[in-house]
């Protein structure tokens, strides 16, 4: 019999097309409760069907946090932990015994009561061939009391109670994202300016705030906004930090201004040099440009570097054939024809069945036996 009563809560609008799925997934959970903000395709219905609870409620103006704080209402007072998820996020199977695991394992730091919040693999993105694209570890498991949901978008939850919180890393659960790319982000942008407003000594709004510029084409205002981040006294997470400044060197690069763009990746290789991302994000930069010199040496170092980060975001273009094709390509460009081979070999051993990745390797082959 189970230690722990385990509830899945989501928020969900118009989304019928994800229940079966879904649902097949989280039925590992003792329940599934579920706050319906709107829909008008019968998702609610098809829910109910599948054994969901489901409340409806509406939320004007909107903001993720109210919502995700009343679907967290809906939770019954007894459960022991809670697992919010949205409907187009799919664990992979086994998941609950991980986290009972995990949770009856943990062994406190503090003396006395505390409160725990776990951490798991979220695969943001995932790749055609389902290996992994965007990675993070995420956060939206907790215990049922004490904890509240904050800011209008890029919500997270937060404990407000007395007890010493403490992360739990759930080893082996993996929860995927299969997104319905046809539904709009337009609301983010708005949402964000009304955040930072509403709070603008919170560094983690304005650094999404000036990324969503970035996202809108926006370079000028994506560049200010993330230095005006960059320049709080509390923005001190360095992983946070080189994102920005790599944001702040693509804007300047999209914008024509080439030695910022260069000035600005080093201050983010700087920042984070446990990270590959920077390399690669420059390298990419620099291949466009035709800067072969620069191309090897930055993709060439991002491959010695062999853990992902934990904390932050990894991009599946910095783990995959990228950095070796980067290597490959300049590397011919450079005339070092024995390291080309080497590294299109190793590019197309991730990506066997890529027919520029087997041309290119054919042609440097070429060049290296004439």
């Amino acid at each position: 019999m189970s230690k722990y009563k385990i509830c899945v809560y989501a928020i969900c609008k118009n989304e019928v097309s994800f229940v079966e799925k879904w649902m097949d997934s989280m039925d590992e959970a003792d329940l599934v409760v579920v706050t319906d903000t709107g829909s008008t395709d019968g998702t609610p219905d098809k829910l109910q069907k599948r054994g969901a609870i489901v409340y409806t409620t509406e939320v004007k103006p909107w903001r993720f946090d109210v919502a995700r704080n009343i679907s967290l209402d809906n939770v019954p007072k007894d459960v022991d932990i809670c697992v919010c998820t949205d409907l187009d996020e799919v664990f992979n199977p086994g998941w609950r015994e991980k986290l009972e695991t995990a949770w009856g394992n943990h062994k406190p730091r503090h003396k006395g009561p505390i409160a725990k919040s776990g951490k798991y693999l979220y695969n943001r993105s995932l790749k055609p061939d389902g290996t992994p694209g965007i990675q993070i570890n995420y956060f939206k498991v907790h215990e049922r009391h004490g904890f509240r949901w904050k800011c209008p978008v890029h919500e997270y939850i937060k404990y407000e109670g007395n007890k010493p919180v403490e992360k739990v890393y759930i080893e082996g659960m993996v929860l995927n994202h299969y997104p319905d790319n046809s539904k709009s982000r337009s609301s983010y942008l708005t949402l964000l300016e009304f955040a930072v407003k509403e709070e603008p000594d919170d560094d983690r709004m304005r650094y999404y705030l000036g990324r969503e510029y970035m996202y809108k084409g926006e370079w000028q205002k994506c560049i200010d906004t993330l230095k005006s981040y960059l320049d709080m006294p509390s923005a001190t997470w360095n992983e946070e930090r080189c994102a920005a400044m790599r944001w702040i060197a693509n804007c300047y690069w999209k914008l024509d201004l080439i030695k910022d763009a260069y000035s600005w990746f080093y201050r983010a290789i700087a920042e984070a040099p446990h990270m590959r991302e920077p390399y690669v994000e420059f390298s990419k930069m620099c291949y466009k440009l035709k800067d072969w010199p620069m191309t090897f040496f930055l993709s060439e170092n991002a491959l010695r570097i062999k853990q992902k980060t934990k904390t932050y975001v990894n991009m599946g273009y910095a783990w995959d054939f990228t950095p070796n094709d980067l290597c490959a390509i300049s590397a011919y460009h450079l005339n070092l024809l024995d390291k080309s081979y080497e590294h299109a070999r190793a590019a197309l051993s991730y990506a066997p069945d890529n027919e520029r990745l087997k041309n290119n390797l054919k042609i440097i082959e070429s060049a290296k036996n004439d």
